[in-house]
């Protein structure tokens, strides 16, 4: 698999079919944590402007072109019959897990994060659709600040439920953090950052319409859904990401950030 850096981030040259493969590989033969991430654009502006989530995401052993603007980022220095024809995107990607997981008793699932009604909308959803692949557990932890024991506790569940791919829904930046933070003291396992994934297959929130995520105007969409939430995020990173792009293609790319 080959790592094309899009503004100092090593986003994936891959798509479904070979992101899945990798993630179920190290999933089967599991001797250690492993992080998997799907990167819009705002997840790489964030990380070039702030140096604590640069120094999170590279901890990542995986990070697939979520956004159209990494996948256009990456087709610029691909050879012409290498570039990606579509994202990876971040839910879709869960899907394509579940499903290729479904009936392979080898694989267990984990939700972390999300409220009890949406992880019971979740468990009802997936199972639903992939009813031979196996929820193990899931657990939604406090808001704010967690009490003492929370981390140990959730490691507990998650080693008790045997699984070996653990979603982690706790929203950007946090589910990164606590990722990379934790990351050689988790259980051995494959674990996802994946943001808005569970409110998207709950039902809660809704998905844009598959061209306009083609045309790379989801931000679009969702901003005009929950506008006051996102103007700044979208209005700050979008204008960071382009202002990197153009940078770097002029002065060339920053050094990666040390792990």
């Amino acid at each position: 698999m080959k790592f094309i850096p899009v503004i100092g981030m090593p986003i994936a040259a891959t798509d479904y079919a070979g992101a899945v493969d990798w993630i179920l590989d190290r999933a089967r033969n599991c001797d250690r944590p492993y992080a998997v991430e799907a990167a819009n654009a705002h997840v790489a502006a964030l990380a070039r402007w702030d140096p604590a989530f640069g120094a999170s995401m590279a901890r990542f052993d995986l990070i697939t072109p979520d956004g159209m603007p990494l996948v256009w980022g990456v087709n610029r220095r691909l050879p012409s019959a290498e570039r990606l024809t579509a994202r990876v995107y971040g839910p879709t990607l869960m899907l394509e897990a579940l499903k290729a997981t479904d009936g392979a008793g080898e694989f267990r699932h984990f939700l972390l994060g999300g409220q009890e009604t949406t992880l019971d909308k979740l468990k009802k959803v997936f199972g639903g659709r992939f009813p031979g692949t196996v929820i193990a557990g899931c657990h939604s932890p406090p808001f704010g600040e967690w009490p003492a024991g929370e981390f140990e506790r959730i490691c507990a569940m998650i080693r008790e439920s045997g699984a070996n791919l653990i979603w982690v829904g706790l929203g950007c930046p946090k589910q990164e953090h606590w990722i990379a933070a934790n990351k050689d003291r988790l259980p051995p396992g494959v674990y996802f950052g994946i943001g808005a994934a569970f409110a998207f297959h709950a039902g809660e929130v809704r998905q844009a319409p598959a061209l306009v995520q083609r045309c790379g105007l989801e931000w679009l969409y969702r901003l005009c859904m929950e506008p006051r939430r996102l103007f700044r995020r979208y209005l700050t990173y979008n204008s960071l990401f382009l202002y990197y792009s153009l940078r770097d293609r002029i002065s060339g790319p920053p050094s990666p950030p040390e792990t």
